[in-house]
C-alpha cells in the first residue's frame, strides 16, 4: 500500500509541475500587426551548380524589406558565417544586392546560406542554394 499512495504523490506532483509550466505568461500584446520579415534570395550561383575544387566562386544575394529595410545580409557556408555585409549607403535600405565571393573548398557538396537582417535584429527565413565541388583532374 505504501508503494501505492507513493505513486499517486509522485504523479499528483508530476500533473502540478506540468500545469505549471503550461501557464505561460504573455507580455501586453501589441496594438499593431507585426511586420512581414524580411526576403533573401540567392541570385547566383544557380542550385546545383557544379564546381572545381579551388574555383572562386561568385555569390550574388538579394535581399528586401519594405518596412524598415535591411541592415545586414548573412553568408553562410554548411553552417558557418564567411561574411557579412552592411549598406554603404545607410543604416538601412529596401533592397540590397551583395557579392562576394568563396573559394570552393571540400570535395563534396555544400549547403549555401543567407538571412537578411532589419536593424531590430529581425531575421529572415534562410535561402538556401546546393553546390557541389568536385575534385580537380
Amino acid at each position: 500500500m505504501r508503494c501505492c499512495a507513493a505513486l499517486r504523490l509522485i504523479a499528483a506532483a508530476l500533473l502540478s509541475l506540468i500545469a505549471a509550466a503550461c501557464t505561460l505568461a504573455y507580455g501586453t500584446p501589441t496594438p499593431f500587426p507585426t511586420p512581414n520579415a524580411p526576403r533573401v534570395e540567392f541570385l547566383a550561383p544557380a542550385n546545383n551548380s557544379q564546381f572545381v575544387e579551388g574555383a572562386e566562386i561568385i555569390v550574388e544575394i538579394l535581399a528586401q524589406d519594405a518596412g524598415v529595410g535591411v541592415a545586414r545580409v548573412e553568408f553562410q557556408v554548411d553552417g558557418i558565417t564567411v561574411s557579412e555585409a552592411l549598406p554603404v549607403v545607410s543604416g538601412a535600405v529596401p533592397v540590397f544586392t551583395v557579392r562576394t565571393n568563396w573559394l570552393a573548398e571540400g570535395v563534396g557538396l555544400h549547403a549555401l546560406a543567407a538571412f537578411a537582417y532589419r536593424p531590430d535584429g529581425f531575421a529572415s527565413e534562410p535561402a538556401f542554394v546546393i553546390v557541389e565541388v568536385l575534385p580537380k583532374d
